[in-house]
């Protein structure tokens, strides 16, 4: 299965990226220091950093294209930097 970074959306494409912004929030709510945004909270930062992170990669370079593992990279690497400027911005939560 591949998938297509870029403006082009397509229903298997939507489906595999909510999947794997899924999986990226949960990573990212695992990695990044602090207590997290519950496992709701992480897993809709994932689904924002996945769109972010592919928007942004198919700016980048718009004819590319990227597996699952290539894809979930991205998605992690957005929910990640996500994370860390909800931290900045609104400061550690502490409960």
């Amino acid at each position: 299965m591949s998938i297509v970074l870029g403006a082009t959306l397509q229903p298997g494409n939507i489906i595999a990226w909510v999947i794997i912004g899924l999986v990226a929030g949960w990573l990212a709510g695992v990695v990044m220091p602090g207590k997290g945004y519950g496992i709701i909270g992480d897993l809709i930062l994932g689904l924002v950093g996945a769109l972010i992170g592919g928007f942004v990669v198919g700016l980048i370079s718009p004819d590319a294209t990227f597996g699952f593992w290539g894809s979930l990279v991205v998605a992690f690497i957005a929910s990640c930097a996500l994370v860390a400027i909800l931290h900045a911005v609104m400061g550690r939560r502490t409960v």
